[in-house]
């Protein structure tokens, strides 16, 4: 299984929008994706402008089929108004 970490850092006046952004559009059209196994958005207890969007998909091709489907590109300029930065981090789940 693959799990990516994102960190965003998200503009104060766009933390409830974000929220929003993902329950209603974002976390839909994730689990209609091949290879799908859970996506979960964390806020940071410090510094509630501090998002992490934890993907886990069965391998890394769905993961590389999500971030380049359709679906996928047509939600990032939405996503991208929203946060001001962000970081990517891979993972191979081993147990």
């Amino acid at each position: 299984m693959i799990e990516r970490h994102i960190t965003f850092k998200v503009q104060s006046d766009q933390t409830t929008e974000l929220e929003r952004f993902f329950a209603d559009r974002y976390r839909p059209a994730m689990t209609q994706s091949p290879g799908f196994v859970r996506v979960e958005l964390l806020r940071e207890a410090e510094d509630p402008t501090r998002y992490q969007m934890i993907l886990r998909f069965r391998d890394a091709e769905s993961s590389l089929g999500w971030r380049s489907s359709p679906v996928h590109q047509d939600l990032q300029p939405a996503l991208n108004a929203l946060i001001s930065s962000s970081e990517v981090q891979g993972y191979e789940v081993i147990s």
